[in-house]
């Protein structure tokens, strides 16, 4: 008797566990937000995680953060595609620049992770290009208040790559 009590119980418990991972259609974890206030280690510090993948996409369009914030920033390229084929960087442009000019100018830039020389004094920051599984850091001032653009400046990724950093 005791044997079957605690087989049953065995099952029971086995069932339980197994429920938990079923097949059933379970609502995606993975995080599709294209809006995010950086997280601050203490007030001074905002660390911002930005990842972009095969389909030139990253998955946030809006980051926010703290005027005279340190802004940590780590660019994960997800994806399985080499550097030279879908290659993701992060710049940060500063007020007034044109996003769009400013990608069209980068297509002729490969030899310098496509960051044209002629434009540099119109980034704040940027990281270097990244293929599949690999990531990059960056530590840069948050700029003054305002509402800034970021984009991917691979050849013909800002259509889809671009967002807007938002300083409070």
């Amino acid at each position: 008797m005791k044997k079957s009590i605690l087989l049953f119980a065995s099952a029971a418990l086995f069932f339980t566990a197994c429920n938990n991972s079923s097949t059933e259609e379970q609502p995606a974890t993975q995080e599709t937000t294209t809006e995010t206030t950086a997280p601050a280690v203490d007030e001074t510090v905002a660390l911002v995680t930005l990842e972009g993948n095969d389909a030139m996409q990253y998955d946030k369009t809006e980051i926010t953060v703290k005027a005279g914030q340190t802004v940590k920033l780590t660019l994960k390229h997800v994806g399985k595609a080499p550097v030279t084929a879908m290659g993701h960087n992060f710049v940060l442009l500063k007020p007034g620049v044109d996003a769009e000019a400013f990608a069209n100018d980068a297509i002729n830039a490969k030899d310098n992770d496509y960051i044209p020389a002629d434009r540099e004094g119109e980034i704040i920051a940027h990281t270097k290009m990244v293929g599949g599984g690999e990531s990059t850091e960056i530590e840069f001032p948050a700029p003054e208040p305002g509402t800034y653009d970021f984009l991917c400046s691979f050849p013909g990724h800002y259509a889809l790559m671009h967002g807007k950093f938002i300083v409070q």
